[in-house]
């Protein structure tokens, strides 16, 4: 069995690899909240490299078997955790739904589309994690359902303190396949950036919503 410090630095190696997250400190990104960021994920891109995704799925099911058990369905968050979680529900031989960010306005009014009934077990699956409040309307979701919710798997996460207190508030344990430290490391160590960035970088991970008023100065 690989360890997690190994897989996470692997998966870390991939993202940067196939452009899923791209380091600009030097010119920044602006997200649709406004925010400037040195980073820009899409983990997406994964879903286009056959080994990747391979390994990405294998070490999900790693994560989700040695954290959780086998649960009875594997849930994926519209839109970027449905073709990643269905893939894992079909290495486990699970059933698989998805999870809308908003109920349908016609027909059924789903918010949940799959087949799932209150009191199973489900593990949920995203690709990235900012805040947390997009991936725990999810969890609210199941549980409204009447589901136990045992976690959340994720490809990656930024490691927000926000993030972390929301999902403690919310009751509900998150693992990762890597993080932002670990993939800054790599970005350095595979010289994707120099060690002049990382002080920009770990300024911006510090206090994001302000670092973007600091590099127009």
């Amino acid at each position: 069995m690989t360890s997690f410090d190994d897989a996470a630095y692997k998966v870390a190696e991939f993202l940067l690899q196939i452009k899923a997250v791209k380091l600009q400190p030097e010119k920044p990104f602006t997200w649709a909240s406004g925010i400037k960021s040195p980073i820009y994920c899409d983990n997406r891109k994964t879903l286009s490299y056959p080994k990747i995704r391979t390994y990405i799925r294998q070490h999900f099911v790693e994560i989700i078997t040695s954290n959780y058990g086998k649960p009875d369905v594997i849930a994926g968050v519209a839109t970027g955790g449905i073709a990643i979680g269905a893939l894992v529900a079909q290495e486990m031989g699970l059933p698989f739904v998805y999870v809308r960010s908003e109920a349908k306005k016609h027909g059924l009014t789903n918010m949940i589309e799959g087949e799932i009934e209150s009191g199973q077990t489900v593990v949920v699956v995203e690709d990235l994690i900012s805040t947390g409040g997009s991936s725990l309307k999810a969890v609210d979701a199941l549980r409204e359902k009447g589901c136990n919710v045992k976690g959340m798997v994720a490809i990656f996460t930024y490691g927000f303190d926000e993030a972390l207190a929301n999902f403690k508030k919310a009751n509900c344990r998150l693992e990762t396949l890597t993080n932002y430290n670990t993939l800054v490391n790599a970005a350095l160590q595979k010289e994707y950036i120099d060690e002049k960035s990382i002080k920009s970088l770990k300024e911006w991970r510090s206090n994001p919503s302000t670092w973007g008023e600091t590099i127009a100065k």
